[in-house]
């Protein structure tokens, strides 16, 4: 019987002993790593005999460090802005009308690059959302109210109103490509739309467009706004979808439309889009068939995208010079965003009299005439905040973890 507690602490000691080992193997691994990585900085030139016996003598370090080296020189290639010169641009846009006037079935995807000409942040150009984050430096905040559709936008519309787009599919939760008078049977907002609140306790969903951002309390599995149902008095939810989340709502999301699109497509063009997170939705692509059967792959981008082998032409310049040139080449007048004519107003339902307090985002200013006390933007000026990220700042936790605190 006495054997047995001599067992328990013999094997406990063993334990002890084998973890430490294997920190201070770790611990040699790391000054060999650091000490290797101090040598190879150095020019070769510079390097003593037995600087350049110790790199020999750690090989395998000195390969592995290599290695990363030129994953790190990849890496930042691939977040270099890359422009066409005025010649080249010129010549791929012409490409892209000739593709444009054959097409039978276009669909545009487009991304976060297309607002940036509205003041509205990206996520992974060299100033963007997630680009500023993982660099553990802040976000400034704004207020989107102010944010008017872009020539792109504008002349997407267009587009489709001469029938030579078919559908859209927008990665965006601003609400521009609705605003710019795209018909949202045309339209999939796959992340959501931040002027859009929805009843889901209502059968079938019941939609209420606001005309501020709804996303001032919500984020990452949290979505309540914090206001209610008009109808059955159930909480109201924002549409956005974030990384870890799956939309199910019928529209904004328009997922069947998406599809739908996709499938009929024989040309795709996508405007400001990593397509980082795009790429991921494989009914989009049509990857199920043969090559040769795929739709046309045309992109406009600054920065490398993971689709850039596949596609037929890819044109490195910023979406608006982009699109003013290509709507020349197809000989189409770019209509100026009136806001008189913005759908949001003739959509919008207004606030409650007893909800009017119920945010603090600015209010979308109704053209001249069409002003209506219940959601009066001078009202709440007193209690304007500073505003806190937003829709595209919230919940954002992609890769950065925590430091864990020595002991």
């Amino acid at each position: 019987m006495a054997e047995e507690p001599d067992a328990a602490v013999s094997s406990r000691t063993e334990r002890k002993a084998l973890e430490k080992a294997k920190i201070l193997q770790r611990e040699s691994e790391r000054k060999i790593f650091r000490l290797v990585g101090r040598l190879l900085k150095k020019p070769e030139a510079e390097r003593s005999e037995e600087e350049a016996g110790v790199l020999l003598l750690h090989r395998d370090t000195v390969e592995e460090l290599s290695k990363r080296q030129v994953r790190r020189n990849v890496l930042k290639r691939k977040q270099e802005e890359v422009f066409d010169d005025a010649e080249e641009l010129k010549s791929k846009v012409r490409q892209l009308a000739v593709a444009v006037k054959q097409a039978n079935h276009l669909v545009v995807y487009t991304g976060a690059g297309i607002s940036t000409a509205a003041s509205i942040p990206d996520y992974r150009g060299p100033n963007g959302v997630w680009t500023q984050l993982q660099k553990g430096r802040t976000i400034s905040s704004s207020d989107l109210s102010k944010a008017a559709p872009t020539l792109t936008h504008m002349c997407i519309r267009m587009l489709h109103k001469e029938t030579l787009v078919k559908h859209v599919v927008s990665q965006n939760c601003d609400g521009l490509h609705l605003r710019s008078g795209l018909p949202r049977h045309a339209l999939s907002e796959l992340h959501g739309n931040m002027f859009i609140e929805v009843c889901t306790s209502c059968s079938p969903v019941r939609e209420y467009v606001r005309l501020f951002d709804v996303t001032e309390r919500t984020s990452l599995h949290r979505h309540a706004t914090g206001r209610r149902c008009s109808h059955c008095g159930g909480e109201l939810r924002d549409t956005i979808v974030h990384f870890g989340e799956r939309g199910t709502l019928e529209q904004p999301l328009n997922w069947k439309g998406a599809a739908e699109a996709a499938k009929m497509a024989d040309v795709i063009l996508c405007l400001g889009s990593s397509l980082k997170v795009l790429k991921k939705y494989a009914c989009l692509w049509s990857m199920n068939r043969p090559a040769s059967k795929r739709p046309k792959l045309y992109i406009v981008n600054l920065q490398w995208t993971p689709k850039d082998d596949l596609a037929l032409l890819k044109i490195n310049g910023k979406c608006d010079d982009v699109m003013r040139l290509l709507m020349e080449e197809l000989n189409i007048q770019i209509p100026a965003y009136d806001r008189m004519e913005d759908p949001i107003f003739s959509l919008a339902t207004l606030l409650q009299p007893e909800e009017v307090k119920s945010h603090t985002r600015e209010v979308i200013a109704p053209p001249k005439g069409q002003e209506d006390g219940s959601d009066d933007p001078d009202e709440q000026a007193d209690e304007v905040t500073s505003v806190q990220g937003g829709w595209f700042g919230r919940g954002y936790g992609k890769g950065r973890k925590k430091k864990k605190k020595a002991a």
